[in-house]
């Protein structure tokens, strides 16, 4: 383990180290930790659930409503990205529509999931579908408008088409700009997908949340947080390794370490024939003195 990882363990050990303080002294200041359960009683929470079946079906159905929603919206958003910024056709038939849907919050469109589609299920899938397709449509937007048409243009004079265009000079070029909001999208999904359960779940993370908070299960609501953060840690993390590997011939900056402490040389001393910017002087001869007689 480098030194690395043990400066993240031990920031996640200290931080559950001060909640388990707090909790267990109930403190009352600005905050009030009193009510709060403490590590200890979470964990034995979690012990209990995740030795039950319930607990790894809701964990399966939410990941795969999050899957499904996330990659419709990835191959959707890049799509559609690379058609607006490429085509002034599409840019003026589906840039002024979605400019104006981009602003709506996704777990606003609740209502419209439930009116549109027969099943909570294909809803819910809609409403992760939406979260995450913006962030991805305008980050692929930016990166294909900021490529240089020099590389299209080398392409086209060795007599390359649209789609050898396409492939071999907008994607890759556009690709860490599409993985940046495909990293951004995932997070948005996770946070739209669980508020979507509280609403309208059945039985799943979001929901089960909900629910142990309406019976004051104050263990069961930080189970069920506990859980959403890995699930979201778990697939951004994924999202990064893939984007990491399909990225490797990106040059990658080097962790460099510091350069040892020199003291700065000392620079002659300017002479006072010599001009003001002059870095240096040149060395004066010494002259003699002068005899008489000799000429000056």
């Amino acid at each position: 383990m480098t030194r690395r990882h043990l400066l993240r363990a031990g920031s996640l050990a200290g931080a559950l180290g001060a909640w388990q303080l707090l909790t267990a002294y109930d403190v009352n200041m600005w905050l009030r930790f009193e009510q709060f359960p403490t590590v200890a009683e979470v964990a034995r929470t979690f012990g209990q659930r995740v030795g039950g079946g319930t607990y790894w079906q809701d964990l399966a159905d939410s990941l795969t409503r999050i899957v499904s929603g996330f990659v419709l919206a990835a191959v959707a958003g890049v799509v559609v990205g690379t058609a607006i910024a490429r085509s002034r056709f599409a840019a003026d038939v589906l840039g002024p529509v979605l400019e104006v849907l981009r602003p709506v919050p996704a777990i606003a469109l609740v209502p419209v999931a439930i009116l549109l589609f027969p099943s909570n299920e294909q809803g819910i899938v809609f409403i992760t579908f939406t979260a995450a397709f913006f962030p991805v449509m305008v980050s692929t937007r930016h990166a294909v408008r900021a490529l240089t048409p020099v590389w299209e243009e080398a392409v086209r004079t060795m007599g390359g088409g649209r789609w050898r265009v396409l492939g071999a000079v907008v994607l890759p070029g556009a690709l860490p700009g599409i993985l940046g909001g495909l990293s951004v999208g995932i997070g948005v999904s996770w946070i739209c997908v669980i508020s979507a359960e509280m609403i309208s779940g059945e039985y799943v993370v979001g929901y089960r949340t909900w629910q142990d908070y309406t019976v004051v299960d104050y263990p069961g609501v930080f189970v069920g947080m506990a859980t959403i953060g890995l699930l979201g840690w778990l697939t951004s993390t994924t999202v990064e390794v893939v984007g990491r590997r399909l990225t490797r011939w990106l040059p990658r900056p080097e962790a460099r370490e510091p350069a040892p402490h020199r003291r700065p040389a000392r620079r002659a001393p300017r002479s006072a024939s010599a001009p003001p910017g002059a870095v240096g002087a040149a060395p004066v001869a010494s002259v003699g003195p002068v005899r008489e007689g000799s000429p000056s």
